[in-house]
């Protein structure tokens, strides 16, 4: 008896709500007028674009900002972005040319595992890398004690 009694208020609840939500739900704009005689249509459309300005004048009354402050709000903000960004992007580059060292290539030989290659390159001297110079020097040595 208990389980129909709250399902019964909760139905009684739902249909409540809904009817309350029908009745405050407000359309913006109708895009067809009733049918009538052509003098009423003609009011009606015209009471329809008196409600649609209307309604465009509500929404811009609270919210509209003119052109100049627009591009003053603008500048405020490049004018912040380049107060906060050159800081950092000088900081950076301090950062970066001063305090931190570049990883380079160890000098020596180079174990087996770094020196895989699965075929050669395609320049005159294949076993070296592109911008290896120590290597293209003494292949070309090579290849020129060679001939």
């Amino acid at each position: 008896v208990k389980i129909s009694a709250m399902y019964a208020a909760r139905s009684s609840l739902s249909r409540a709500a809904a009817r309350a939500t029908a009745q405050t739900q407000r359309r913006s704009a109708q895009s067809v007028p009733r049918f009538g005689s052509e003098e009423q249509m003609k009011k009606e459309a015209v009471e329809h674009l008196k409600a649609r300005i209307a309604r465009q004048k509500e929404i811009e009354s609270g919210q509209y900002v003119s052109h100049g402050e627009e591009v003053a709000e603008m500048n405020k903000w490049i004018k912040i972005s380049i107060l906060v960004a050159a800081p950092v992007c000088v900081l950076t580059l301090a950062k970066d040319l001063l305090f931190v060292d570049h990883a380079h290539r160890k000098e020596g030989p180079e174990p087996d595992y770094m020196r895989i290659r699965n075929k050669e390159f395609p320049w005159e001297c294949e076993d070296c890398e592109l911008f290896n110079g120590e290597c293209w020097k003494k292949c070309r040595e090579e290849k020129a004690a060679g001939n």
